[in-house]
């Protein structure tokens, strides 16, 4: 074959031809991901362009340890934090390609000051569309009671502001008592978006169980970049639409994040929400002493006003009763000297007339007694005339077999007798027995 070429060959022609025809450097715009710094302290990643999920293109890159010292550190002292995974930047690159390991970007520069205006604009972009949609103050909406006793509470739980926050509601001077629950959550790193969502998620779910009055997420400070976060607009609508009125303490000074935004009430740090909930026990005592000091005020005028009053009403009520009291006394000397000579009387008829009942009870009792005697004498009469023992000492006698008397028995020959007089006791057999005609 004519004009063949080895791989070596290629890969050099190809290296001569990009070193001729590009220029020495560009500036490209993509979103670092796989990032990782070997122990030489060279730094290799890819620089990705997506749109939504779908991945566009993307570029094998580098950084030599000397270059990204240098840029590292500038970054860090720009934006406050780190190179890292997810992050969009500028970058210069000269475009390189090796016969062995192929096409790569060479990172020169980072402009640090991109990422810190790409952040800006992607944050008003979401508060743009949350205030579109209506819902960038819909959390306020959420009734906040004025003393704040149950709160869930989203953290890290190893993060010093989730800490001191728990330290001051729990040793607070008043003494005041909080129930708090934490729902743990990644507060920075590509996956905190998904976890605070899910532990906002948790909190809702356990509103009814647990009696929770508010949510409080708290952070404790951090750089700017590592607060990305907090401005996803996914986070924010989770917080808007929260079915408990939310308050961040995210623990940073220079600028709000979007989900301070959404919040029904934000703060600066973690210990800030802590006072913030203490408050409202102090406002609410103090409410409570202003009205107990004005209750006791008000209560003193009105006894002594009514104290006025009853003096007053007890000189005239007094003047009055004695005219009452002298009027019902001859009237109750009146009706004592009518009772007197009714009762006099009526004792006189009631005597005459236990007299009369008692000669009439007498006289009905004797009678009575002597036709009970008269009547119980005839039963007895009747009762001897009735009792068997006379009956037999009239001749009369009683004949039985096996106990049947002889009338409704059915005698045969052969069946023995049993016969009863007034003083013997007879056995018999029968031999012959004839019927009455």
């Amino acid at each position: 074959m004519q004009n063949a070429l080895s791989i070596s060959e290629l890969g050099q022609l190809i290296k001569s031809t990009l070193e001729n025809e590009l220029n020495p450097t560009y500036w490209v715009i993509g979103e670092i991901a796989d990032f990782r710094v070997a122990g030489q302290g060279h730094a290799y990643f890819e620089l990705v362009e997506k749109q939504g999920t779908q991945v566009l293109a993307k570029m094998r890159s580098n950084c030599w340890q000397f270059t990204y010292r240098s840029i590292a550190a500038r970054f860090e002292s720009l934006t406050g934090t780190s190179i890292k995974n997810g992050m969009k930047v500028l970058a210069q690159v000269q475009v390189t390609f090796h016969p062995v390991y192929g096409f790569s970007l060479n990172i020169k520069d980072i402009d640090a000051s991109f990422s810190l205006g790409e952040r800006a604009r992607i944050r008003q972009e979401t508060i743009d569309r949350l205030t579109q949609e209506g819902i960038l103050r819909l959390n306020t909406n959420r009734p906040l009671p004025s003393v704040i006793q149950r709160i869930g509470i989203i953290s890290s739980p190893t993060a010093a502001g989730y800490g001191d926050f728990v330290n001051q509601l729990e040793k607070n001077q008043y003494g005041y008592k909080i129930y708090h629950i934490l729902f743990p959550s990644l507060m920075q790193g590509n996956e905190a978006v998904s976890s605070l969502i899910a532990a906002i998620d948790r909190a809702e779910n356990a509103l009814d169980k647990l009696g929770l009055e508010a949510l409080v997420i708290i952070r404790g400070g951090g750089a700017q970049l590592d607060l990305d976060c907090f401005d996803d607009y996914r986070l924010a609508v989770k917080i808007a639409n929260c079915r408990l009125p939310v308050l961040t303490g995210i623990g940073h000074e220079r600028d709000e994040t979007v989900s301070d935004l959404v919040a029904h009430t934000k703060l600066k740090t973690p210990t800030a929400v802590a006072e913030f909930i203490l408050s409202s026990f102090r406002i609410f005592e103090d409410h409570i002493g202003l009205l107990a000091n004005k209750i006791d005020r008000i209560t003193q005028q009105y006894l002594k006003l009514a104290h006025n009053q009853i003096e007053g009403l007890s000189h005239r009520f007094q003047g009055v009763m004695l005219g009452k009291i002298r009027l019902e006394k001859e009237k109750i000397e009146h009706h004592k000297s009518r009772l007197a000579r009714a009762y006099m009387g009526q004792i006189g008829y009631q005597k005459d007339y236990l007299i009369n009942l008692q000669k009439a009870i007498h006289t009905f009792s004797t009678q009575k007694i002597r036709s009970e005697h008269q009547q119980l004498s005839s039963l007895e009469k009747m009762l001897h005339q009735l009792d068997p023992k006379s009956i037999l000492k009239r001749g009369y006698s009683r004949t039985e077999i096996d106990g049947i008397p002889i009338h409704i028995a059915d005698p045969k020959v052969g069946d023995q007798m049993t016969t009863t007089t007034s003083n013997q006791r007879i056995e018999s057999t029968i031999n012959r027995i004839e019927e009455n005609k």
